[in-house]
């Protein structure tokens, strides 16, 4: 399958009448009963917290049709982790995994083992790889947001308070991760556009102390620095503590990506120009609905489509 068919937006209008209310496919599962895996990244990030919170919700509603397990690693970073999970997850012949993959390329070959032993898997958050998925010969799901799209709503407001030849430096998420990738891309095209100078641009690792590092260093050695531009919204409380600490506050924009509900607080006093709701409470949900559809239709991995767009919306002190 090509990457250009990999990208299409081949059933977003099923998730997009779906709003944010329950996810109704489940009602039909009454005469079987699915075993469905959540695997998530680090169990620290408050994003993951209200992703898992909401998944748990969603299966006590289901509960006589669905048996879901959650694990998440101890690390964000924790690949190794993630990895023994999904062999563990093979040999107890669970129906299905959903996936927040902690690295979209090193991840793919134990998923592509899970596919050939006949389990679903669909990718949620993070996006695997196109080119490792090719080299695996497999397509795995992703159920989720536009990060590119997402990242263009933040910059592209940011940018109505900066003016042409203004500094901006973007700290991203985790080097490894597609979502990071993306979101940088469209960073760049909002900002670009809007005749900023991108100056820096650093990998975190989507942490708070991510955020005071790259957004201290970035302050030091680029002085007249407008905005620093964070992956998400852990990265920005981080830069935003740093522009307090540096007195900088108002003459320095900081923008999250989220909306955790830390980030609120920021958004009120403004610390913190602007972030993305990706509605997290409903991230998994979705993942899993997608999951069990499969499941009770019989479809194989194969058969599912590669991309299913998920809401998001920029979000303000407004």
């Amino acid at each position: 399958m090509t990457c250009i068919l990999r990208r299409r937006v081949l059933a977003a209008s099923a998730i997009a009448a779906l709003g944010i209310g329950i996810v109704p496919h489940a009602r039909a599962f009454a005469d079987r009963k699915f075993d469905v895996a959540l695997v998530m990244k680090s169990l620290d990030d408050p994003f993951v917290v209200t992703m898992l919170e909401g998944a748990k919700n969603y299966q006590r509603h289901y509960a006589s049709q669905l048996d879901l397990t959650a694990s998440g690693t101890a690390t964000e970073g924790g690949t190794a982790q993630q990895i023994r999970i999904v062999d563990e997850l093979i040999g107890a012949k669970t129906n299905a995994i959903v996936i927040a993959p902690t690295d979209s390329t090193a991840i793919v070959p134990v998923v592509a083992k899970a596919i050939a032993a006949g389990i679903i898997v669909i990718a949620i958050d993070n996006p695997f790889d196109d080119a490792a998925q090719d080299a695996a010969n497999v397509s795995i799901p992703f159920v989720g947001p536009d990060s590119r799209r997402g990242a263009r709503l933040v910059a592209q407001y940011l940018a109505q308070r900066l003016t042409r030849g203004d500094e901006v430096g973007i700290i991203e998420g985790a080097a490894a991760d597609r979502n990071s990738k993306d979101r940088t891309v469209g960073f760049r095209d909002a900002l670009e556009a809007a005749g900023a100078r991108i100056v820096a641009v650093e990998s975190g690792d989507w942490s708070v102390g991510s955020g005071r590092v790259h957004g201290l260093a970035m302050l030091n050695a680029h002085p007249g620095i407008r905005a620093l531009v964070c992956a998400n919204d852990n990265i920005a409380i981080g830069a935003a503590a740093v522009v307090r600490a540096t007195g900088k506050k108002g003459r320095v924009f900081v923008t999250g990506y989220n909306n955790i509900d830390q980030i609120r607080p920021l958004l009120a006093d403004g610390s913190v120009l602007a972030t993305v709701e990706q509605f997290a409470a409903k991230q998994a949900v979705f993942g899993i609905d997608v999951a069990l559809k499969a499941l009770a239709e019989g479809r194989k991995q194969r058969d599912l489509s590669p991309y299913i767009a998920t809401p998001l919306e920029l979000v303000t002190a407004g």
